[in-house]
């Protein structure tokens, strides 16, 4: 059974279960990396914490990514790099338009990456990114799909040598994901990103209910210090609306033992544990010397036999043209 906890304060992420037991965290609102009405000189002012990008504009109630119109593309991104360990993101959003079910797109992402307003393919970002992407993706782009039903939240970590697969929806280097059902609703959005102890959690809400749904929950996530957060969309013959009402980040203080410490070490590099991607070879572990002695071992015995053998039918050879020349 999913896990479900409320909110325990208006507009708040409160405690949340994860998995099948709750941690209780210290949680402060770092405006740093918070995008919140009124968007005071987004996109506009040298002074604003924050970037625009492509077709994204401002209004006193959101931040619009695209319109509901063909080709559209657009990006708001965070100027200032994360450095905190702990985080939690809460995304609060809304995606509406014209379009009839399965005929709309095509979609939105946040992005916790390297390198930030980088205009690409992939929901309007750049592909073979280094970092973390979560993907509402609206509109199904492979055929025959039955496993999924759209509209599909999903995450991906990149390492930089990975492409996100459009044609399969991403499915070859998800991390996990589930079915949302976001599009013209009446009521508020939600989804938050939590990265706690290397555990990257997602989770949605999008029922109305003030109530947090488990979507993803990944341990064994390494993401560095210092990227930026962003969010971006893009619409191409299918298109919507696609609004940030706010993005709130919340630095997360929690305990760690000298295990977890230990274990929690800096990273340079997006990794996920025991995870094998396409394109990413598992390393080859070294041969033990017992392994390698046993491997020499036999080889010398193959060889000596081999020599053996051949002296032996070069020796029956000889004789039998001996017997022929008498």
């Amino acid at each position: 059974m999913a896990a479900v906890a409320r909110w325990w304060r208006a507009g708040l992420p409160g405690l949340l279960l994860l998995g099948a037991r709750a941690e209780q965290t210290e949680e402060h609102l770092k405006r740093e990396h918070s995008l919140t009405k009124p968007y005071q000189g987004v996109g506009s002012s040298s002074s604003s914490l924050w970037d625009l990008m492509g077709n994204a504009m401002v209004t006193t109630q959101y931040v619009r990514l695209t319109p509901d119109m063909q080709s559209k593309q657009g990006a708001v991104w965070n100027r200032v790099p994360c450095y905190l360990r702990d985080w939690e993101m809460q995304v609060h959003f809304k995606i509406h338009g014209q379009g009839k079910k399965n005929l709309n797109g095509d979609g939105f992402a946040i992005w916790y990456t390297k390198d930030r307003m980088q205009p690409g393919p992939v929901f309007g970002n750049k592909d073979h990114f280094l970092g973390l992407g979560v993907f509402v993706d609206t509109y199904p782009n492979e055929e025959k799909q039955q496993e999924r039903v759209f509209p599909y939240i999903s995450a991906m970590v990149n390492n930089g040598s990975l492409t996100y697969d459009h044609d399969r929806d991403g499915r070859p280097t998800e991390l996990g994901g589930c079915t949302a059902m976001v599009r013209n609703l009446n009521h508020d959005t939600f989804l938050v990103i939590r990265y706690v102890k290397r555990r990257l959690t997602i989770m949605i809400d999008i029922d109305g209910k003030h109530e947090w749904r488990d979507c993803i929950d990944m341990p064994g996530v390494h993401l560095p210090r210092g990227y930026f957060f962003g969010t971006s969309s893009v619409t191409g013959d299918l298109s919507d609306n696609h609004d940030i009402i706010s993005l709130k980040l919340y630095q997360l203080t929690v305990e760690r033992s000298p295990e977890e410490e230990k274990r929690d070490k800096e990273v340079f590099l997006p990794i996920v544990d025991n995870m094998k991607l396409p394109g990413v070879e598992a390393p080859v572990e070294p041969m033990s010397g017992l392994a390698l002695f046993l491997i020499v071992f036999f080889s010398l015995v193959a060889l000596v036999f081999a020599i053996v053998i051949g002296v032996i039918v070069y020796n029956k050879w000889q004789e039998q043209s001996r017997k022929r020349f008498y």
